[in-house]
């Protein structure tokens, strides 16, 4: 009996001292994982010190790490307190509001590091440019990138030449980027919303021709553009991949 009970005591202790170890170890690496979380945020000398190309460089990068699952851990509450008081965002990204883009999460940035512009088929109207020359020429981002995306629904919606309430007037702007689109598409298949290659030939004609209308329509960029200080990219999402492709 004795020796039952003395097992049976052996067996609480040695059950309570695993469970008391185990918890100690996960809240160690509880511990250790909050510490890692990157809690930095883009502070004006840091910004100062960006050159674009290093800017583009970073957001390329990003992105990688994105396609590899492999996103950096933020501690976003201390960012949050960290940018209460000022920001100092590294570029501008214009993108379209689907909600497959999760703009911030594709480059691996965070809180304070991109601003970024939605509208349906990514074009520029005078409140993004508007939107554009506040980051750029007052808040001081030296890279603008005007993205576009696989499937967009915007650009196919343009092609079928869509009438629908306040979507008609919105898509009238994308419209020119489907009629360059039809005088110069050479890939192959028909020039219809149901081919796909021709859907990305219209979507990065629209990326480009929005630039062009940026520069044209917003003195204060094409003029940071023009002096360096300012880098204007486009570029395409791969729904399929996560990838971002830059475009010449």
């Amino acid at each position: 009996m004795f020796t039952k009970l003395s097992v049976f005591t052996t067996a609480i202790v040695l059950l309570f001292s695993f469970t008391a170890c185990t918890s100690q170890s996960d809240s160690s690496q509880a511990g250790s994982s909050t510490e890692q979380l990157n809690e930095d945020v883009l502070t004006q000398e840091a910004q100062q010190a960006l050159t674009p190309e290093e800017i583009l460089e970073g957001l390329k990068e990003g992105n990688q790490r994105f396609v590899s699952n492999n996103l950096t851990p933020q501690d976003y509450q201390a960012q949050v307190e960290k940018t209460s008081s000022g920001q100092y965002p590294e570029a501008v990204v214009i993108a379209c509001i689907d909600s497959r883009v999760p703009v911030e999460s594709i480059f691996d940035k965070s809180i304070g590091d991109i601003f970024v512009a939605r509208v349906a088929g990514n074009f520029v109207n005078e409140d993004i440019l508007g939107s554009a020359e506040f980051g750029t020429a007052v808040a001081g981002s030296k890279v603008v990138v005007v993205m576009g995306h696989e499937h967009c629904g915007a650009v196919k919606s343009a092609i079928d030449d869509v009438e629908m309430g306040n979507i008609t007037a919105m898509l009238s702007k994308i419209r020119p980027a489907v009629e360059l689109s039809e005088e110069d598409y050479e890939g192959e298949g028909e020039m219809t919303s149901s081919n796909d290659a021709y859907v990305t030939h219209v979507v990065n004609t629209n990326v480009r021709y929005t630039i062009e209308q940026m520069r044209e329509r917003s003195q204060i960029i094409s003029e940071l553009e023009r002096n360096g200080e300012v880098v204007i990219a486009g570029a395409f999402y791969d729904l399929d991949t996560g990838e971002v492709t830059f475009l010449d």
